[in-house]
């Protein structure tokens, strides 16, 4: 046994007697009455009880306690009686237990008093009773009164209290996020800073481990192709207020900062927690309208202002430090500007009435003004340090004749340079170009830059100018950082990726083929003008922000060549002169099976376009292609749509092989399992060979967007995680292994594929399933949320579950503590092919099979079945009722054979104790949530119209708190 694992072993125990040790304090104080100690000390007490019952690490225990202790002061402070209510409601969910434990615990009151010794007393005998003989009845029946004791509560009484959960959610993911953050720099300060030692740096280790296996040429070819491409979307799944979420910033920098502290500088710390967790509490969780798509684009604005450009810069240089040690930051970079953020925020009209050609000017312009302003200020800090005379860095001829330019250009700006640099032209000319940047904003026209390209060619010549003149670390330094921002930034921010649906196109060249063009033959239908008026405000875009700002048009549900043809017509058709239509690629997406297993079939007619071949001799051949993750898991099930995108995948890539295409494949991945998600480096590293190709594009939303990017550390990580399995997917070793177990496990592939999707199909295709479960899950409850500005349903005509977008279809059942979206069917196909020997030989050796059922079991981990049969129950069909339960239990027990796992994420060191803490506390939201919509659903009719909306609210209320229990929305 390594060193390693014995001091982790002894760790663990030193805790667990650290804990008994407290608790056994705290039973002697209560039993000799002793509750003479200080109120405070017993709330650390009562909070560190409810925190230590779970094996987490003890930094992370430490902040939940914390947390937990202020979110009951802030309670106390605001009614004493709703701080019991609260109190008792968490020691009665601790005593129902997690659904699937092996050890039981009865059920407990706290004691009348309410007081925190005997909050710690009640909680102390909870778990001292677990392992008890009759443990199982006594979980149920503790279960069963936990549930009675919610029932009891008033409407107004359950909003506040769950509003205290869902502020304490909060806080506690900040906790997590805050160990990340503190485990990453712990580990990058335990690791010695010499390149000759092994890098935490995923890009180098990627990079060397493909020169080791390719030779230094091939790898070099490989980090020059680097792509990492996420798409920020405005997919309605983040259910936090903006509001909301500046609090938890607030608070998650005193967090940080806490450690550092010590006396009363610690106090005033936890008083400015205590003044933000009572706001946070005082906050209504939901919002009082839906974010209009220009509000939305202000999500990206903030990650920009917070985390991009600053930290991916750092990314970047992070790599050269480690390739090129002293000389890191003295020499001509090596790491190229891979990160290509994109966007649909406001340029995504799939369904949403709301984006408009006038919405996206809008937006566009938002994100043009708002990195111009930013580059110009980094420019202006630039020109302020580079104090270097023309004595010790004398300027190159270059530098000179940009000067001269700039003072024809306008005498006033380099004057006033002047006046302020003096004989430091380096200075005056950046000071110059800082000016520029700001004529840019306001569209002067003399002293705009006409491009970003033009930008960075003026930051150049300053850059090799003063490399020529010796001053190498202000040239590789801050110059190169600002180069670096501008390659990646651009005039743009992000590069806008417009959406619609195939069917209305085919619809606007009808009306234009019966009306004509300008409607001269009769009136044009008000779509058909709004999709005319998409490719003039592209064309604007384009001409203001650049080409790469919006050139990208994604078909929805992409079922033939016709459907790109049709989006090239109808560009050339929106303009009176066809030369004024802007340049696009045309990105087909495939949604559904049967268009994914067509895939190739369509691509091959799709290539034989001569808008198409124009574009692919202007481009190097380069193509992009997108699948649709979200639809193909509805249509089929989550087991079949991760096989056939697999296949459809490889068979893409072979394709593009055979035709001379470099393609790139945009992953329309979402935050859930059901959609894709999932952790993205090792979903990088299952992918067929060739279908990678070192670039890596992916749709970012909801509460993903949130969680990889919010913090500036974690998002370094993320870049940095993606961007080395990027590389490394094209790695010998691991495409061999991707090819080899691909072909090795065909057999079963097929055999969970048919048995699988049989068993979904079955449930979708009952008689009455779209009724029911609309009645069985908060779908209509979620659709009155005001978290995004897209509906929905799409609204072209569908009347069924087809009508449903994916993300409310995940989102419901995540809400209902079943997850179907996740793992239904797989129980079923394991039990067809019942070899558990061949399963886990596949979960060991098949990477795509292994990141499949990790994923699933993660999910798992948060379903719960008690619970879920109360949202069952809501419902009158008992047989789609006993279909979804058993293939929950048929699927979990399968997932557990298959992984060696007692309970889900058992060998998860963080996670699973982590999820496990969770459940108590979500079990509350949930059983409160249910309670709520049985009200709804049986008395729907008697209830007046104030006290409907009172249980719409505090639905509303457990809905925002499950999901940011759980992190999962959609």
């Amino acid at each position: 046994m390594s060193d390693a694992k014995i001091d982790s072993i002894r760790s663990s125990r030193e805790n667990v007697r650290a804990v008994k040790e407290d608790l056994d304090d705290i039973r002697g104080a209560v039993r000799r009455g002793d509750f003479g100690i200080e109120r405070r000390d017993a709330e650390i007490a009562a909070a560190r009880t409810v925190i230590d019952a779970v094996n987490a690490p003890a930094e992370l225990r430490d902040n939940l306690a914390l947390f937990l202790r202020l979110v009951r002061k802030v309670l106390s402070e605001y009614d004493e009686d709703l701080r019991r209510s609260f109190d008792t409601l968490l020691v009665n969910a601790i005593a129902a237990g997690p659904d699937d434990a092996s050890a039981r615990i009865e059920e407990l009151r706290v004691s009348e008093k309410g007081s925190p010794a005997g909050f710690v007393a009640s909680i102390a005998a909870a778990i001292d009773s677990a392992r008890t003989a009759d443990a199982e009845k006594r979980s149920l029946n503790s279960f069963l009164q936990f549930v009675s004791k919610i029932d009891d509560l008033s409407v107004e009484k359950s909003t506040l209290l769950m509003r205290a959960f869902v502020t304490y959610f909060h806080l506690a993911n900040l906790c997590e996020e805050n160990y990340r953050v503190q485990s990453l720099r712990a580990r990058e300060a335990a690791v010695p800073t010499t390149a000759a030692e092994n890098p935490i740096n995923d890009i180098t280790v990627a990079y060397r481990q493909l020169i080791e296996e390719c030779g230094e040429e091939t790898a070099r070819l490989c980090l020059k192709r680097l792509e990492f491409h996420p798409v920020f979307t405005a997919h309605p799944t983040e259910a936090r207020r903006k509001t909301i979420e500046k609090r938890i910033r607030t608070i998650s920098e005193l967090l940080d900062e806490r450690s550092q502290l010590g006396g009363i500088a610690r106090l005033e710390n936890e008083r400015r927690m205590l003044e933000e967790i009572d706001a946070l509490f005082r906050t209504s969780p939901i919002a009082h309208k839906k974010p209009t798509p220009i509000e939305e684009a202000d999500t990206i604005l903030n990650l920009f202002d917070t985390t991009l450009f600053e930290m991916i810069p750092s990314v970047y240089r992070r790599f050269d430090d480690w390739e090129l040690g002293d000389a890191a930051g003295t020499v001509p970079p090596v790491c190229p500007p891979f990160f290509h953020p994109g966007s649909w925020i406001g340029s995504d009209r799939d369904g949403n009435p709301n984006v408009t050609a006038r919405v996206s000017r809008k937006v566009a312009e938002k994100y043009r003004v708002h990195v111009l302003d930013a580059l110009a200020r980094a420019t202006h800090d630039i020109s302020r340090s580079l104090t270097l005379d023309g004595i010790s860095t004398p300027p190159s001829d270059e530098l000179a004749q940009l000067w001269s330019h700039q003072t024809e250009m306008s005498e006033t700006l380099s004057s006033h340079a002047f006046d302020k640099a003096g004989s430091e032209l380096h200075r005056a000319t950046m000071r110059v170009i800082s000016d520029r940047l700001n004529a840019t904003i306001k569209r002067n026209s003399d002293l705009m830059y006409q491009n970003a390209e033009e930008y960075i060619a003026d930051l150049r010549i300053v850059q090799d100018s003063l490399a020529k003149a010796g001053a190498v670390r202000a040239a590789y330094g801050p110059m190169q950082k600002i180069i670096w921002q501008a390659q990646t930034f651009g005039f743009h921010l992000v590069e806008m990726e417009f959406r619609q649906h195939s069917l209305v196109h085919t619809r606007a060249l009808e009306d234009i083929l019966e009306h004509g063009r300008a409607g001269e033959k009769g009136e044009l239908d008000r779509m058909t003008h709004e999709v005319m008026d998409t490719f003039r405000a592209i064309g604007s875009i384009q001409r203001k922000n650049g080409i790469n700002a919006a050139r990208r048009y994604i078909i929805s549900f992409t079922r033939s060549a016709e459907d790109v043809e049709n989006v090239y017509k109808l560009a050339r058709l929106s303009f009176s002169h066809e030369e004024d239509a802007p340049v696009l690629d045309v990105i087909p997406l495939f949604e559904q099976i049967e268009d994914l297993e067509n895939a190739v079939t369509i691509m091959e007619k799709v290539i034989q376009l001569p808008d198409v071949q124009r574009r692919l001799a202007q481009t190097g051949r380069r193509l992009e292609v997108m699948l649709g993750y979200s639809d193909s898991s509805k249509d089929a099930g989550p087991t079949s749509a991760t096989l056939v995108l697999h296949a459809a995948q490889a068979a893409l890539a072979e394709w593009a092989e055979k035709n001379d295409i470099d393609l790139v494949l945009m992953h329309g991945r979402g935050g859930a399992v059901g959609r894709g998600g999932g952790p993205a480096n090792r979903a990088v590293l299952s992918q067929p060979k060739g279908s990678v190709n070192c670039r890596f594009k992916l749709t970012e939303q909801g509460e993903v967007i949130f969680a990889r990017y919010g913090d500036p550390t974690l998002a370094c990580r993320h870049v940095e995680s993606v961007a080395g399995a990027t590389l490394l997917q094209s790695a010998p070793s691991v495409e061999h292994v991707n090819t080899d177990m691909t072909i090795k496990y065909a057999s079963l592939a097929k055999e969970l594929d048919h048995a699988s999707q049989e068993r979904f199909h079955t449930l979708l295709d009952t008689k009455g399933f779209a009724e029911w479960f609309s009645v069985v899950t908060p779908l209509t409850e979620i659709g009155l949320l005001p978290i995004g500005s897209r509906p929905a349903k799409r609204g072209l005509g569908a009347k069924s579950l087809d009508d449903l977008r994916a993300i409310p279809w995940i989102f419901s059942w995540s809400q209902a503590r079943i997850n179907l979206a996740a793992w239904y069917g797989l129980g079923t196909a394991c039990e067809a092919i019942g070899d558990l020997g061949r399963l886990r030989a596949a979960y060991k050796e098949w990477p795509l099979f292994t990141t499949f059922i990790d994923n699933i079991e993660m999910s798992l981990a948060k379903v719960d079945t008690r619970i879920a049969r109360l949202y069952l129950s809501l419902g009158d069909q008992a047989e789609l009722s006993e279909m979804v339960l058993s293939e929950m239990a048929l699927t979990r027990k399968w997932v557990l054979a298959i992984t060696g796992n007692k309970w889900p994420l058992e060998n998860r060191r963080v996670l699973g104790p982590v999820i496990r803490l969770r459940l108590p506390f979500v079990n509350v939201l949930s059983v409160t949530q249910v309670h709520a919509l049985s009200e709804l659903r049986i008395h729907k009719e008697s209830l007046t119209p104030e006290e409907r909306e009172r249980f719409i609210y505090l639905i509303l209320c457990t809905v925002s708190g499950v999901a940011a229990g759980l992190q999962n929305t959609g």
